[in-house]
């Protein structure tokens, strides 16, 4: 059975690519029945945060990617690396029995200092079997010197021994067969002297335990994979290795470079899937809360890196699970078009029921004022034209709240070209209907226009102008409905004012 792991460090709010990688891993374990894990990857306390947590938890609630181990209360703290510290030194300590890892003293200060000098000098300096010889520790120094200093309490790590010029080879579902050599590659610390293991030892330690079969993540970690199939080996777990696919980055719109957490700000659109405040106190909007539906946002996802191989765009979940597969990956990277994200939210919204939509926006927006069936009827017309929920919200205040949502400029404008005698006209055919359903509206406003022989390019803008304060919005006989006749009534007799 497949079992994959959604592994985020809580160090900030998640990324869309953290996201993405979260997507990939819950549809792979899906198609098949296979289990979903989170675990919160916590080693580098830091650079902890403590709001992230909640903010990863909650992302994956409104996705609705809903963990099979790692969510409920209790197995949150089982699944957390900060209290599994106890797990992972037992691993350590065969490491350091076998001879496959070392204890290193040196101070930060001494490291810091050779850094210094090798670039100095023009070179790049790093800890490894060569270097390892000059430096205080257990390979170099006696062994009752090593004693004395554990006895005394000295700082140290942990330190994986690598062997000089050694050929680390695995392969990846997506890039196939990958190739590193030992001499470009350091001697990693797995254990700090915090008592906190590092990424590297508690990441292969609780896939191990937690018997993951499948790795999925970011292709940033792929120069970290050689360190792990080492230590998979050197714990003599070779058989239980799980297979690595690593995923494309995501791309800026121009395809230069990663997508990162401040671009959001420079191109204008939404680069984390919730909002947060951040560290400059500054409320960061996230798509849920621009209006993209939950829905919209896993196949804007899903699209990035991933091919489905047919012309279809429009996903639902369920689809996504039946037809994803790890070999319509891409190895390049994917550019992000916000543009294409709209289109995908637009035609969500669009294919969604007035139902649907009307209990997500108000179970997730808070709404003063609620005018349940106005809100209804709005979102019937609205759902075909908008590319965002918060559009609707828009006219909604518009809707129940003309005064303070006024576009004065096109108000003002548009005052000035209003025919009087059309209106009342208008008024008092209003006056006379029964039914208030939308097609008898519709047949009502196109007989009106006809009867009176009226173009609506002349009167469109100015009762735009009128009934709803603003430029854009739904049509003119959609506005009559979403009003109703009464308060469209109450909102042209505002020419009596003029």
């Amino acid at each position: 059975m497949r079992r994959v792991r959604f592994a985020p460090s809580p160090t900030g709010p998640l990324h869309i690519g953290g996201v993405r990688t979260a997507l990939y891993n819950y549809l792979f374990a899906k198609q098949e029945n296979g289990k979903f894990l989170i675990r919160i990857e916590d080693t580098d306390q830091t650079r902890t945060v403590s709001y992230a947590e909640n903010y990863i938890f909650e992302t994956l609630e409104w996705l609705g990617l809903i963990p099979d181990e790692g969510y409920n209360q209790e197995e949150r703290k089982q699944y957390k690396q900060s209290n599994r510290k106890d797990i992972y030194k037992q691993f350590v300590d065969k490491l350091l029995e076998s001879g496959a890892a070392y204890i290193a003293f040196d101070t930060q200060e001494e490291l810091e200092h050779i850094r210094e000098l090798s670039h100095k000098s023009g070179r790049q300096w790093q800890y490894d079997s060569i270097t390892r010889q000059y430096m205080r520790n257990s390979l170099t120094l006696p062994s009752d010197e090593v004693e004395k200093l554990l006895a005394s309490n000295t700082p140290h790590v942990v330190r994986l021994k690598l062997d000089r010029n050694e050929e680390v080879r695995f392969d990846d579902l997506i890039r196939g067969t990958v190739v590193f050599n030992t001499s470009n590659l350091d001697d990693k610390i797995l254990f700090k002297s915090d008592g906190m293991p590092t990424y590297h030892m508690a990441n292969v330690v609780d896939d191990h335990l937690m018997n993951i079969t499948h790795v999925i993540r970011g292709e940033e970690w792929l120069p970290s994979t050689p360190i792990h199939v080492l230590l998979y080996l050197k714990l003599g777990l070779k058989d239980r290795m799980p297979k690595f696919a690593h995923l494309p980055l995501l791309l800026r719109p121009d395809g230069n470079g990663k997508l990162s957490k401040r671009d959001g700000e420079k191109y204008g659109f939404p680069v984390f899937p919730l909002q947060f405040i951040s560290e400059n106190n500054v409320l960061v909007k996230g798509y849920k809360e621009t209006g993209f539906l939950p829905q919209a946002f896993i196949n804007m996802l899903a699209l990035l890196g991933w091919n489905p191989g047919t012309e279809q765009e429009i996903f639902s979940l369920e689809e996504l699970i039946q037809q994803f597969s790890i070999d319509r990956i891409s190895k390049s990277g994917a550019k992000f078009s916000y543009d294409k994200a709209l289109w995908i939210n637009h035609n969500h919204i669009k294919n969604s029921s007035t139902e649907y939509l009307f209990d997500y926006i108000v179970k997730n927006f808070q709404i003063e004022n609620l005018e349940k069936e106005l809100l209804f009827r709005l979102i019937e017309v609205d759902k075909i034209r908008v590319n965002l929920i918060t559009e609707i919200l828009e006219d909604y205040r518009s809707c129940i709240d003309y005064e303070n949502n006024i576009d004065k400029e096109f108000f003002n404008l548009q005052i000035q070209k209003i025919n009087k005698p059309i209106v009342e006209n208008l008024i008092e055919n209003l006056q006379k209907i029964n039914d208030e359903s939308k097609s008898h509206i519709d047949e009502f406003f196109k007989n009106f226009l006809n009867t009176n022989n009226i173009k609506i390019g002349s009167i469109g803008l100015p009762l735009r102008a009128l009934l709803l304060g603003k430029k854009t919005g739904p049509s003119i006989s959609e506005i009559i409905y979403v009003l109703g006749k009464n308060l469209t009534i109450k909102r042209l007799e505002k020419i009596y004012e003029i």
